[in-house]
C-alpha cells in the first residue's frame, strides 16, 4: 500500500493526502490545512504495498538562484509577473503533457534522491483542471469546478473534497484556476525573477503560513503569440522540490465542462471530506 507522502500530485492542490487506505486502515481528523492534499492525517498498516514517487511527502509544489541568460546580459521587455498575468487573461483553455522530477533534500552522508513520474494536464478556467499521471502509477486528480477528486487507481480508491477548501494557496490556483490576476494577488506575493533558460519566471508565495508549500515559481515561454505555460517548480516546507515541465502545450482548445466531470467507478472505495 502507499502512503499519502508517496503521492506524485500532492502539491498541486490541497486534496491530495490522497486517503490511500487499507481495509484496516484508520483516519484522524487533525485540522491541518495542507496546499494541494486533504487535510487529515492517517495511520496506515506498517507494511507499504509500492513504494511511490516521494514528490509530496507533506503536502498535492530553498529559493532558486536565477539569472538572466541573454547574450546581452540585458533583461527581456516582459516579464514573468507580465507573462503570468498575460496567460490568465487570454489562455482560458489549456493541455498539456508533462514530466515531473522531484527531487528530496539529500540526508547526511547520502545524495539527493530523485524520482520521476509523467501524464497529461487539462484546465478550462475558472476552476476545473485534471491531472492524469500514468507513469509510474496511475492516479487522477480532477476538479469539476465545486469538488476536487483523487482517484488512485492501483487501490480503486476515491477521495472528494469541496474545492473551496482545499484550492487556496496552492500550484493549480496559480495556473489553472484563478479567473484573473487579482484574484491570485489575494493569495499570494507574486515577484517577477530574471530570465534563464530562455523563459520568463515568477515566484508566487502563498500568503497563508499554514500550508506546506513555501512557494512556487512558473516559467513562461514567449511564443511570439503570447505567454506559454513551460515549467512549474514547487518547493515544500521540508525542502523537498518538485519540477513539472510542460510540452505539446494547446492554448485555447474546445474542451467542456463535461470533460470534467468524474464519477467515481463501480465498486470504488469513496471517502467524501
Amino acid at each position: 500500500m502507499t502512503t499519502a507522502g508517496d503521492l506524485p500530485g500532492r502539491y498541486l492542490v490541497q486534496a491530495t493526502n490522497a486517503r490511500r487506505l487499507s481495509p484496516t486502515s484508520t483516519v484522524h481528523p487533525t485540522g491541518l490545512t495542507p496546499p494541494f492534499a486533504m487535510t487529515h492525517s492517517l495511520r496506515f498498516s506498517a507494511t507499504a504495498r509500492r513504494p511511490l514517487v516521494g514528490a509530496f511527502r507533506a503536502t498535492l509544489a530553498g529559493l532558486f538562484a536565477v539569472f538572466a541568460v541573454a547574450a546581452s546580459a540585458q533583461v527581456s521587455t516582459a516579464n514573468g509577473l507580465e507573462s503570468l498575468e498575460a496567460f490568465v487573461k487570454n489562455t482560458k483553455s489549456g493541455r498539456a503533457v508533462f514530466t515531473q522530477v522531484v527531487t528530496s533534500p539529500a540526508r547526511e552522508g547520502q545524495t539527493a534522491r530523485t524520482k520521476t513520474s509523467s501524464g497529461s494536464f487539462e484546465f478550462l478556467r475558472p476552476n476545473r483542471f485534471k491531472f492524469v499521471y500514468k507513469k509510474p502509477f496511475e492516479q487522477s486528480i480532477v476538479s469539476d469546478g465545486q469538488t476536487l477528486w483523487l482517484h488512485d487507481v492501483d487501490l480503486n480508491q476515491v477521495t472528494a473534497r469541496k474545492l473551496t477548501q482545499v484550492l487556496s494557496g496552492t500550484p493549480a490556483a496559480v495556473i489553472a484556476a484563478a479567473a484573473d490576476i487579482k484574484a491570485l494577488q489575494a493569495d499570494f506575493t507574486l515577484v517577477p525573477q530574471p530570465d534563464r533558460n530562455g523563459l520568463e519566471w515568477v515566484q508566487a508565495t502563498p500568503k497563508t503560513k499554514d500550508g506546506q508549500v513555501q512557494n512556487i515559481t512558473v516559467g513562461f515561454r514567449n511564443t511570439g503569440k503570447g505567454s506559454e505555460l513551460a515549467v512549474l517548480e514547487i518547493l515544500d516546507s521540508f525542502g523537498q522540490r518538485s519540477v513539472m515541465t510542460f510540452s505539446q502545450f494547446e492554448v485555447n482548445p474546445a474542451l467542456g465542462a463535461a470533460g470534467f466531470q468524474f464519477k467515481p467507478p463501480a465498486g470504488a472505495d469513496v471517502i467524501r471530506q
